[in-house]
C-alpha cells in the first residue's frame, strides 16, 4: 500500500531571496540533521542570464535502523538523488528527490516547493508532498515502512527550525537582505557590489511573538515591507500551518497530511457545501486518522445532513412549547477549558411524558438542534479564548432518576438518539460529568453503554451522592462562580426545572406517527434505489420549449450512469419494480421504471445528453435547456465498471468500491426542478454563473452547446 504525505502551507515571513540564502547553507552537509552525512554535486546547469540554476546532488544518509536490518540489507548508508531547480525570475525553487538505494524494492518520491506568498511578496511559502511504496524488503516490509515514516516525520518537524537557524546565522553575519534577480543589462551598479549588507531588520520567524504563541493577540505582525497582514489561507484555498495551529490545534505532520488529503478529496468529489475544517478533523480523530474510514462515515453524514436539511435547523425549526417548558436542559456558560457547558437535569425530566406528547422524532430533532448550537458555540469560544475549542462539556444531574426513566419506549428513543449523534457529531463531547448517580443508574448504564463509542466512554466521570463536592470533583472542571444553584453553587441556572408533562398534552399513536412522518419528510430530496437491470427513472413534461430542467443529486452507494431522454409520447404509468429480493420500501428508496422494454432508442425516444458516469460519493448539479416540448425522462442506471478515476487516496479504494457494488445495488438522493421559459431570463452563461459558488470547491463545469446543457461534476 502506498503511503502518502501532503504538508500544509508553511509561511516564512521573509523574502524569497533571503530564504534561499539560508537554504543553500544546508549543503554539502547539515549538522542539524545527523542522518544527513554528505552530498556531492553530480550535475549543474545555469542559464546565461543567471535566472535558472539547476543542481543535482547525490545525498548520503545514515538511517537510524536496527543493525540487524542493515546487515541483512547489506548497506550502511542509503543514497538519494535530489534535483533543485531555482527560477530566480519567477522566484520559485522546486525540489525533487528519489531514492537510489533499493530503488527496485522501495520507491520514495518527494516534491517540495518554495514560492512567494500570493498576498505579500516579501513572504515565502513552503509546501511538500511525498509517497512511499514498499514492494518487497526481505520480509521486513512493515518494519521498513515504520522506520521510514518515523524518520520522515522527524525531519519534517526540523525543516522550519533549520531554516530559522540559518536565518539567525545570516543575521549574526549582518546579512539581512539579498537583492532580487534582475536581467544583467538592467542590474544597477550598486547591486553589482559584492556587499549585500544592510541595516538589520527584525526577524519575525527568529523572535516569536509571545502573544501570538498564546493565541491572544489580534494585532498584525510587522513585516519588513510594512505590507498588510494577509488573510488566513490562499486563493487556492490551501491550509496554512499557522491557521492549523491557531484554529485546529497541534497536529503531527501525518495528522496534518490526513486532514489536507481528506479535505482535498471532498473538494474534488463532494461538490456543494463541505464541512468546516474542524468538523473534518473530528471525523478523522474518531477514526484514528484512518482516511478511508473517516471518508466513508463523513460522506454518509453529509448525505444525511443534506436530506434532512440539518444545516438550517437552527433557522427554520422552532421547538414546540412542550419542549421549551419541560425539557430540563440548556446551555450554561463554559468550563475551565473554555468548552461550552450544557446542563441536563435528567432526573427531573419526564421522558415518558415527552415521548407521549411529542414522539421520538421531535425529541431527536431537538437534540440535533442542541448539537448544532454546540458547534456554533465552539466556533465562538475559539475566537473568544484564542485557542482551538472543538467540543463541549455536558453536566448531567441524575437526582430524581428512578424506574420510570427506564420506560421501554423512552430508552428506545434514547438509544436511537445516541446512535444518530455518534454517527454525525463525532468527537464533540469533550467531557461528561454525571452527578448524584442513584442506585438505579447501573441498570440504565448497562442498557446504553454498548451503544457508546469507546473513545466517548473514556470521557465519562461519574459521581455518586455528594462526591462531586470533594477532591477531584466539580471544582476541578468548572469555576466556582458558575456552578448552578441546584448543585449548591452561586450561579442562577436558567435551565427549565422539568417536571411531569400533563397527560392532557399526550397524543395518540396515530397522531404521533403522522407527525413523525411529517418531520422527516420535510425535505426537497427524494431517495431511489438503482439495481442492475432496473434503473430509476422520473418523468418531466415540458409544454414550452426553452424551459430549463435542473437537477441536484448525490450518489450515496455504488456507481451510476445518468441519462436524459426525450419522447413525443408519454410512457405508460410508472411501474414499481416487482423484484421481491430487492425489498424496496419508502422512504429508504424506491425504484420506478418508465421506459417500456419494447421501446427502441431512436424510434420511440432519443438521448439528449451524453451519458454521465458518476462515482460513489459524488454530488452532481446540472441543467438542460429543452429544445422541444414533450416528455423528458431522467434516468439513473447501474454502472458495472469498477471505479478507476484518479484520486488522492490509495488505489485500495477502487478494490473496496468494486466489492461494495457487488450486490448490484446503488442508491441516489435527488432533487429536480423545471424553470419555465417565461421565468427564465438570460443565456446559458448566466445560468452557469448561478453555480459560481462551487468554484472554490474546484468544480469542473462541462457544457454542451449542441444539447444546450450544463452539467457540473468534480472528478
Amino acid at each position: 500500500m502506498v503511503q502518502k504525505y501532503q504538508s500544509p502551507v508553511r509561511v516564512y515571513k521573509h523574502p524569497f531571496e533571503l530564504i534561499m540564502a539560508a537554504y543553500e547553507r544546508r549543503f554539502p552537509t547539515c549538522p542539524l540533521i545527523p542522518m544527513f552525512v554528505d552530498s556531492d554535486t553530480v550535475n549543474e546547469f545555469r542559464s546565461e542570464d543567471g535566472a535558472i540554476h539547476v543542481v543535482e546532488r547525490r545525498c548520503k544518509l545514515d538511517i537510524d535502523a536496527p543493525r540487524l536490518l542493515k546487515k541483512i540489507a547489506g548497506v550502511d548508508y542509503v543514497y538519494f538523488i535530489q534535483k533543485n531547480s531555482l527560477n530566480s525570475r519567477e522566484r520559485t525553487l522546486h525540489i525533487e528527490a528519489r531514492n537510489e538505494t533499493f530503488s527496485n524494492r522501495v520507491i520514495i518520491n518527494e516534491h517540495c516547493c518554495y514560492s512567494v506568498h500570493p498576498e505579500n511578496e516579501d513572504w515565502t511559502c513552503f509546501e511538500q508532498s511525498a509517497s512511499l511504496d514498499i514492494k518487497s524488503f526481505f520480509g521486513f516490509e512493515s518494519t521498513v515502512e515504520k522506520i521510514a515514516m518515523k524518520q520522515y516525520t522527524s525531519n519534517i518537524k526540523k525543516g522550519k527550525e533549520i531554516i530559522e537557524y540559518y536565518l539567525r546565522q545570516l543575521e549574526e553575519e549582518g546579512i539581512t537582505f539579498v537583492p532580487r534577480w534582475t536581467p544583467p543589462s538592467l542590474a544597477p551598479a550598486s547591486e553589482m557590489s559584492s556587499s549585500c549588507k544592510k541595516p538589520a531588520a527584525p526577524l519575525a520567524v527568529v523572535v516569536p511573538d509571545p502573544a501570538l504563541k498564546e493565541g491572544l493577540s489580534s494585532e498584525p505582525l510587522s513585516t519588513p515591507s510594512g505590507a498588510p497582514e494577509p488573510s488566513v489561507g490562499t486563493p487556492d484555498d490551501k491550509l496554512d500551518a499557522d491557521y492549523i495551529k491557531r484554529y485546529l490545534g497541534d497536529l503531527t505532520p501525518l495528522q496534518e497530511s490526513c486532514l489536507i488529503r481528506l479535505r482535498q478529496w471532498l473538494q474534488e468529489t463532494h461538490k456543494g457545501k463541505i464541512p468546516k475544517d474542524e468538523h473534518i478533523l473530528r471525523f478523522l480523530r474518531a477514526r484514528d486518522f484512518n482516511i478511508d474510514k473517516a471518508r466513508e462515515t463523513m460522506c454518509q453524514s453529509l448525505t444525511w445532513r443534506k436530506q434532512h436539511q440539518v444545516d438550517y435547523i437552527l433557522d427554520t425549526w422552532q421547538p414546540p412549547q412542550v419542549l421549551q417548558d419541560y425539557y430540563a436542559g440548556g446551555w450554561h456558560h463554559h468550563d475551565k477549558d473554555g468548552r461550552p457547558l450544557y446542563v441536563l437535569r435528567l432526573g427531573q425530566m419526564d421522558t415518558k411524558g415527552l415521548v407521549r406528547a411529542l414522539g421520538e422524532e421531535a425529541l431527536l430533532r431537538y437534540v440535533l438542534s442542541i448539537n448544532e448550537e454546540g458547534l456554533r458555540r465552539c466556533e465562538e469560544n475559539t475566537k473568544v479564548f484564542g485557542r482551538p475549542i472543538s467540543s463541549w462539556t455536558c453536566l448531567v444531574d441524575l437526582e430524581g432518576l428512578n424506574m420510570r426513566h427506564l420506560w421501554r419506549p423512552g430508552v428506545k428513543a434514547l438509544l436511537r438518539t445516541i446512535e444518530v449523534v455518534e454517527a454525525n457529531y463525532p468527537e464533540t463531547l469533550g467531557r461528561l460529568l454525571i452527578l448524584r448517580a442513584p442506585r438505579v443508574f447501573p441498570v440504565l448504564w448497562t442498557l446504553v453503554s454498548p451503544f457508546i463509542d469507546d473513545n466517548t466512554r473514556r470521557k465519562f466521570l461519574i459521581y455518586a451522592g455528594n462526591d462531586y463536592q470533594g477532591p477531584g470533583g466539580l471544582l476541578d472542571y468548572i469555576d466556582k462562580e458558575i456552578i448552578p444553584d441546584f448543585l449548591s453553587g452561586e450561579c442562577m441556572c436558567e435551565v427549565p426545572e422539568g417536571g411531569l408533562v400533563p397527560k392532557s398534552l399526550y397524543r395518540t399513536a396515530e397522531e404521533l406517527e403522522n407527525e413523525d412522518l411529517k418531520l422527516w419528510t420535510e425535505t426537497i430530496y427524494q431517495s431511489a434505489s438503482v439495481f442492475k437491470g432496473a434503473p430509476h427513472e422520473i418523468l418531466i413534461q415540458i409544454v414550452d420549449a426553452s424551459s430549463v430542467i435542473t437537477w441536484d443529486f448525490d450518489v450515496c452507494k455504488g456507481d451510476i450512469v445518468f441519462n436524459i431522454y426525450h419522447s413525443k409520447r408519454s410512457p405508460q404509468p410508472p411501474k414499481k419494480d416487482s423484484l421481491g429480493a430487492h425489498s424496496i420500501t419508502s422512504p429508504g428508496g424506491n425504484n420506478v421504471q418508465l421506459i417500456d422494454r419494447i421501446w427502441q432508442l431512436g424510434r420511440d425516444y432519443s438521448m439528449v445528453e451524453s451519458p454521465l458516469i458518476c462515482k460513489e460519493g459524488e454530488s452532481v448539479q446540472g441543467s438542460h435547456v429543452t429544445r422541444w416540448p414533450g416528455f423528458y425522462i431522467l434516468q439513473w442506471k447501474f454502472h458495472s465498471m469498477p471505479a478507476c478515476a484518479a484520486t488522492s487516496l490509495p488505489r485500495m479504494d477502487d478494490m473496496l468500491a468494486s466489492l461494495q457494488v457487488s450486490s448490484h445495488k446503488c442508491k441516489v438522493m435527488y432533487y429536480t426542478e423545471v424553470i419555465g421559459s417565461e421565468d427564465f431570463r438570460g443565456s446559458m452563461t448566466s445560468l452557469e454563473s448561478s453555480h459560481s459558488g462551487f468554484s472554490q470547491l474546484s468544480a469542473a463545469t462541462t457544457s454542451s452547446s449542441q444539447s444546450h446543457s450544463s452539467s457540473m461534476i468534480s472528478r
